[in-house]
């Protein structure tokens, strides 16, 4: 991830951020055990560990 400024990644924090506050909100409208709501957990996992490698990056910069 060295290729980006703390900009761009300050600007990809802020977007993934958006993304988990939505799909939260979402998956609030589907029971657990539907397929939507599966679908939402898998996608917020993804962004949790996005979030995380990406504050960790600006971090070290």
């Amino acid at each position: 991830m060295s290729d980006y400024t703390k900009g761009e990644l300050e600007e990809a924090l802020k977007a993934v951020n958006s993304i988990i506050s939505k799909c939260e909100k979402a998956q609030e409208k589907f029971s657990e055990g539907n397929s939507q709501h599966t679908l939402l957990k898998n996608r917020l996992k993804a962004m949790y560990i996005s979030k995380s490698l990406i504050t960790n990056e600006i971090s070290s910069k």
